[in-house]
């Protein structure tokens, strides 16, 4: 992808923008949020208190030389941006070294009691384990009598909108915003989409996965709907190797996921049951490489990751982080063509994405022009659109870009 001088790479450090919000107002309630959570221990309480007032008004201090990853985040960046504020590096960088540092404070990763806890388990939990979520499932005794085609678009706009539910979003301000604008589509290329998912059963898809709780669920229906239909024959879900982000999904959330599946009433125990079966004779398989949890763009995945996708049908990235990453972190022209930034990408590859920050690309200037003019800049961070969006290499018919 070339780096294109009038796309520069968003920092933090401008007051009002969303990515300084975030740092500044988002962060620290992430923190408030982790500290009610748990009982932690007064070392862990003062270690997050310092974390707060690091992260808002100091400098990025290397990680000390016995982490277990130092190594790896110094090739990721750290040793370029110690001692720098965390508003003047990268906004994708600062935010992923701020979940990294938020393990430390609580002593994830250190030998003792406390090693291994998910800070956010709480959270995911209380939202899988919801009436909302109970509502959704039971949603899926109506789709039993459609035609599979049709079960299959509603699956996948299930995946799309499912986004909505992520906890970090919910913390902000626009996310816990009321706000009466109908959702809806500003790309829609999903008609590209199902060709790559027609190979008689032999392909793979590989699922980038996002956030836990009531958007996982939808992503593992959408796959259990294409293996037990014949349009994939595997399905690789990849997901974060430890708690990131508040809500991303970890092996242990894929866990609880099924468990809420399988436990369910009516059709959401047969999808449950599909998925139990495919983990446990590898047609479904889990992924959860390092670098997903790295604060770099997917051009500088490494090698043995690049050759996982490329020998992928599809690859669907879902969520608004790995939209990101995947096209690049910067201030796009959101005219900029979308196959033009992933053009880097390995093999076919496909974004759903509710749209919570400001990167956008493969609009029309049309699109652009009416929703600029109905919500001012809203619609790029509120919550209330989203994209389907296919990449070059994915064939099939012209892209459809329309509000819908």
């Amino acid at each position: 992808m070339p780096d294109i001088p009038t796309a520069p790479v968003i920092l933090g450090d401008e007051p009002g923008s969303f990515p300084h919000g975030v740092l500044a107002e988002r962060h620290p309630a992430i923190i408030r949020q982790v500290r009610e959570s748990f009982p932690y221990e007064p070392w862990q309480r003062r270690a997050l208190d310092a974390l707060l007032d690091n992260c808002t008004r100091g400098a990025i201090e290397p990680l000390p030389a016995g982490a277990h990853d130092r190594e790896r985040w110094e090739s990721w960046g750290m040793a370029t941006y110690a001692g720098r504020s965390w508003y003047d590096v990268p906004w994708l960088w600062s935010e992923s070294w701020f979940y990294r540092r938020l393990l430390d404070a609580v002593g994830y990763f250190e030998p003792g009691p406390w090693q291994g806890i998910d800070p956010f388990r709480p959270s995911k939990r209380a939202e899988l384990d919801s009436s909302a979520t109970d509502e959704e499932l039971a949603a899926l005794d109506d789709l039993t009598g459609l035609p599979p085609a049709e079960q299959a678009r509603a699956l996948l706009h299930g995946s799309l909108w499912g986004n909505r539910a992520d906890l970090g979003f919910r913390l902000s301000a626009e996310g816990a915003e009321e706000t009466a604008a109908e959702p809806g589509l500003v790309a829609d290329d999903s008609e590209r989409l199902w060709p790559l998912l027609t190979t008689a059963g032999t392909g793979t898809l590989c699922l980038v996965a996002d956030n836990a709780g009531r958007e996982l669920v939808p992503d593992l229906l959408l796959i259990a709907h294409l293996l037990a239909h014949g349009r994939i024959g595997r399905a690789v879900l990849h997901v974060k190797p430890y708690p990131y982000y508040v809500s991303d999904a970890t092996t242990a959330d894929v866990v609880d996921a099924l468990r809420r599946l399988t436990l369910a009433p009516g059709a959401a125990a047969g999808y449950g049951r599909t998925l139990w079966a495919a983990l446990s004779d590898g047609r479904l398989t889990l992924r959860a490489h390092p670098f997903s949890c790295a604060p770099l763009p997917y051009e500088e995945m490494p090698d043995d990751l690049r050759c996982d996708f490329a020998a992928a049908t599809v690859t669907l990235v879902k969520g608004d982080l790995n939209y990101r990453r995947l096209v690049g972190d910067r201030h796009w022209p959101p005219t900029t063509p979308f196959a033009d930034v992933t053009a880097h990408f390995p093999g076919p590859v496909a974004a759903l994405r509710t749209l919570k920050s400001e990167v956008i690309t493969g609009l029309t200037p049309e699109t652009v022009a009416a929703l600029d003019a109905a919500q001012d800049r809203r619609w790029r961070t509120g919550g209330t659109h989203a994209l389907i969006q296919v990449g070059a290499r994915g064939g099939g018919t012209p892209p459809v870009h329309a509000m819908v």
